[in-house]
């Protein structure tokens, strides 16, 4: 684990509301996503990455719109994905404050935009992101949010990210999203054990524990989380906050 590994809110905008997923299923609306990274200012963290889960599957471009208006207001680095097929969608992206972009779909049906992105703008500005399910008992990817299965287990994916110039790879256990149970610690360890790029860990954060393991036992880079960020008590009342940087030293994620 890393001296100061990144804790990473990430936020689900879906028709430019702020929302929250079980599953890549049922939703749940928050409110409005300027307002939560206004908040998120306050608190201090790390990083902070945006997903539109709506624009993929509905064959939508990114909402520049949203998006600049959240750049503009945020004082931390910045990542985003959701609806990016071209290079084109890459440069405004990057143009408008986002320090990197976040790919999914376009990393199992248009492997190209990966490495040409790459070559542009730097293997540092380009994330790949696997969706991962278990079949059979054997993990699979997905993409098209959660919705189409592909023929790449998530090593194999991985592995194919980075050769391809991806600079950063999010792995993320559909089957836990939105549970608050912890991660998939043998899934992120597979993927993270198998690439020498940051490998950052998404799928099932209830709380600092959670984030500590997956740090320590599944070799993440980095922790990110959605509910854990955006819930609060048994009852899930809406709530943005984070750990403070006194409990993440507390905790032994952070050591100095």
């Amino acid at each position: 684990m890393f001296t100061r590994p990144r804790i990473i809110p990430t936020l689900l905008i879906d028709d430019r509301d702020l929302i929250k997923t079980v599953q890549f299923g049922k939703r749940t609306y928050l409110g409005d996503p300027v307002n939560a990274v206004k908040i998120f200012n306050r608190k201090g963290i790390d990083e902070l990455s945006v997903l539109d889960i709506g624009a993929t599957k509905n064959d939508r471009e990114p909402d520049y719109e949203l998006l600049k208006d959240i750049a503009s207001e945020a004082f931390m680095p910045l990542s985003c994905g959701g609806g990016i097929r071209t290079l084109d969608q890459i440069h405004e992206l990057l143009a408008i404050g986002y320090e990197k972009v976040v790919i999914n779909t376009a990393l199992v049906k248009n492997p190209g935009l990966i490495t040409k992105a790459a070559e542009r703008y730097g293997s540092q500005s380009v994330v790949a992101s696997i969706d991962a399910k278990k079949c059979m008992g054997d993990y699979k990817c997905f993409v098209t949010d959660g919705t189409e299965e592909s023929k790449w287990s998530p090593t194999e994916l991985a592995k194919e990210a980075e050769r391809l110039g991806v600079g950063e790879i999010i792995i993320n256990f559909i089957d836990n999203d939105g549970m608050m149970k912890g991660y998939d610690i043998a899934l992120v360890k597979q993927v993270a054990d198998v690439v020498s790029v940051p490998v950052v860990a998404i799928g099932g954060a209830g709380g600092i524990k959670d984030l500590k393991k997956v740090l320590q036992e599944g070799h993440a880079h980095a922790a990110s989380g959605g509910s854990m960020f955006v819930y609060y008590g048994r009852l899930k009342a809406v709530l943005i906050t984070a750990p403070s940087e006194k409990e993440l030293k507390e905790a032994g994620i952070y050591k100095s």
